[in-house]
């Protein structure tokens, strides 16, 4: 058999539209070594796609993430695959708060050399030294103590989205970026109770580590990220401490915790909280972009953009243009940046 998708991508989707059961959308990861990661994949390959399921998993060396889409009548079948390595047994799962069984329509997975890009050696530190563990309702109880220092370990279109009330959100694209970044932020608070949160909680794995490493007392991550932080909350009938919505990695993109909406268009400066990729692809800026301003700019994030994605329909055998050649970050003022352009 093949092991890898060979249908395109339009076909899938019509697929997926098609299906009469439900499916499940979870994520879970786990660090461990895997002497011959590339077998490992492969088999995890032959099996979930014989339970026909979806989504974006990695492997490398030090163990796995992965996000999934399982049919709902595979899902004990699932469970048994994970149970029969040793280092899987009663791994951790999250599940959706919001899910609709359409977040992916294919099943990739991927060797990698490591699951969170870090653009560190390795050996750098010390990645077992983590720091404490706290559920969604002790990371809960905690938020409100004074001296207690919040850090969101995404990036910056992730948070401006959603975060936690009075935290800390460095301006950061990557997370190699980000972990220097905390590090300069808090170099006076290294005495502090610092809490550490991200999705689903593999990224604070490293950065309790890392921070450590540096000198951090008291580093605390929220076991399970975001994800099972709202779990817990929802169960519990506290209010919800995050605001706003949670950026997730698959075709929905997000779902909401509180039903807040704190960000805005960033071209006309309306509420609103969905990203979408500029349909210019030697742009393809991720940002949000309401439905008026997506007509009014043809689904681009500017006027540049929109004229040259025309020029380039016009005449198909030009290649990507200018802003092939610098692509540009993602930056927390770009939203005033285009603002200002677009009215220009």
């Amino acid at each position: 058999m093949y092991l890898y998708n060979r249908v395109s991508a339009e076909e899938l989707k019509k697929h997926l539209e098609n299906e009469t059961f439900t499916r499940k959308t979870i994520s879970f990861y786990r660090y461990f070594y895997l002497d011959h990661p590339q077998e490992f994949r492969d088999e995890l390959y032959r099996e979930w796609d014989a339970l026909n399921c979806f989504g974006r998993i990695y492997v490398a060396r030090e163990g796995i993430n992965a996000q999934m889409s399982v049919p709902e009548y595979h899902f004990e079948s699932f469970l048994k695959t994970l149970a029969q390595f040793e280092f899987l047994k009663e791994v951790p799962i999250k599940y959706a708060v919001e899910d609709d069984g359409k977040s992916f329509y294919k099943l990739t997975i991927k060797v990698r050399p490591k699951l969170v890009a870090d653009g560190l050696d390795e050996g750098a530190f010390d990645v077992t030294n983590v720091g404490t563990h706290l559920s969604g309702l002790e990371f809960h109880k905690q938020l409100e103590k004074e001296e207690t220092v919040v850090v969101d370990m995404r990036n910056i279109y992730e948070s401006e989205i959603g975060r936690f009330e009075g935290a800390i959100c460095p301006e950061a694209d990557t997370f190699r970026e980000e972990l220097e970044m905390v590090v300069d932020l808090l170099k006076d608070k290294k005495e502090n109770k610092v809490l550490l949160y991200c999705t689903g909680g593999i990224r604070c794995e490293k950065a309790s580590a890392y921070l450590r490493h540096h000198g951090f007392e008291d580093v605390n991550q929220l076991h399970g990220g975001i994800l099972e932080y709202a779990r817990q909350i929802k169960t519990s009938g506290f209010e919800s401490k995050f605001i706003g919505k949670n950026f997730v990695f698959d075709a929905r993109m997000g779902e909401s915790i509180n039903g807040q909406v704190i960000s805005s268009c960033h071209q006309c400066g309306v509420a609103y909280d969905n990203h979408k990729n500029c349909a210019n692809d030697a742009c393809h800026l991720l940002f949000l972009q309401c439905p008026e301003c997506a007509v009014q700019y043809n689904h681009c994030c500017s006027n540049e953009c929109k004229n040259e994605l025309s020029e380039l329909k016009e005449n198909p055998s030009l290649r990507k243009l200018t802003l092939a050649k610098t692509r540009r970050k993602y930056r927390k003022s770009l939203a005033l940046t285009l603002v200002d352009k677009n009215k220009g």
